[in-house]
């Protein structure tokens, strides 16, 4: 668990929107749960003023949706939702490798095959969640060396919503190898500067992912009603 982000600074209601947004993608408030605002503006020693600026915040993200008389809650992404971001990250996603096989540096290639050692190492382990946050992490940093701003704000924006399903698809058996091995294709995509192939391999990548989740769903009970406490939507376990 990262260490908490700090409430004070310029803007309380900034930080207090970062630690949400945190507690949100670590799954400390997992799809579909209400937030409490009375027991969070008590932790945190702060008043529910900000803490209600900053779930406004939120809700203008699309991470949480305010409810009338009820109060707030964190989104869920249904199967559709999933079907729907998933081909459109492979498109942005695979636009970010193209650019960053014919940007980034030596320098930032050399910084990308550690990342990717990072992620060798939790494959080797078998550390789901280790590996989650790796691939997070190299995942952002080659879209940030795609340079493109344009580009750098769309993928930005979908991405935290592939956070809400928290590398789900990782829970498929066999997964974690076949994703790994389809890391192995991209960084040397990469590192030859094939922009062309980067960005195939990039975008069929995330293709996998759905496919995955896709693989799962059919596994498990196709249990849709709000609040049941076994599986819910795509992405959500309760």
């Amino acid at each position: 668990m990262p260490d908490p982000i700090p409430l004070r600074g310029a803007s309380l209601h900034d930080g207090v929107a970062a630690r949400l947004r945190q507690m949100v993608f670590e799954r400390q408030l997992a799809p579909g749960e209400w937030v409490d605002e009375k027991v969070l503006a008590l932790a945190w020693g702060i008043s529910r003023t900000p803490l209600r600026e900053a779930l406004k915040v939120l809700a203008a993200e699309g991470l949480v949706e305010l409810v009338p008389q009820r109060g707030c809650r964190v989104v869920e992404l249904s199967d559709d939702d999933a079907q729907g971001l998933f081909p459109v990250m492979a498109l942005l996603e695979g636009r970010c490798a193209h650019e960053a096989a014919l940007k980034a540096s030596d320098a930032d290639l050399a910084e990308l095959q550690r990342l990717h050692e990072v992620l060798e190492r939790h494959a080797a382990a078998g550390d789901t969640d280790g590996y989650y946050r790796a691939n997070h992490g190299f995942h952002s940093r080659v879209q940030q060396l795609a340079d493109n701003r344009w580009l750098d704000r769309v993928t930005g924006d979908l991405r935290k919503f592939v956070r809400l399903l928290r590398g789900r698809q990782l829970g498929l058996a066999g997964r974690m190898a076949r994703s790994i091995d389809e890391h192995r294709e991209l960084i040397d995509a990469l590192v030859r500067r094939d922009a062309a192939r980067a960005e195939r391999v990039m975008h069929d990548h995330l293709m996998a992912q759905l496919q995955a989740l896709n693989a799962l769903r059919r596994r498990e009970p196709a249990v849709r009603q709000r609040g049941a406490p076994t599986t819910g939507r795509a992405g959500h376990v309760r």
